[in-house]
């Protein structure tokens, strides 16, 4: 059982740390990945298309800005996904937030 920790830029690393620690304490293993659902698309999509098969068994998304990983992770994969929109850029986050909640119909991602 493991869980898959994509970011889309190394500038999110520092942030999503926490969450592959909380993985650690409860004895989860996590695979952690810098991933962009704009420069690296296929590879998003291979990982996430074979990730049950894998042992993967959810995905936390972190992105900023436009935010597109969580919604390009759930779209392919019927396995869990929480996305984490980062701060930055001219909006300081809020484009990321509205990005990550605003998902259609059958493309489901919890936010925090």
């Amino acid at each position: 059982m493991k869980v898959g920790i994509l970011m889309g830029s190394t500038s999110d690393e520092s942030k999503m740390q926490k969450a592959k620690e909380t993985l650690e304490e409860f004895g989860i293993e996590s695979d952690w990945r810098v991933l962009s659902a704009h420069r690296n698309p296929e590879q998003v999509v291979e990982l996430v298309s074979t990730a049950r098969e894998n042992g993967y068994v959810a995905f936390i998304c972190g992105a900023g800005m436009a935010a597109h990983l969580a919604g390009v992770v759930a779209a392919h994969t019927t396995l869990p996904v929480v996305g984490v929109p980062m701060s930055g850029g001219a909006l300081n986050g809020q484009d990321a937030l509205y990005a990550t909640v605003q998902m259609p119909k059958g493309v489901p991602v919890a936010t925090v």
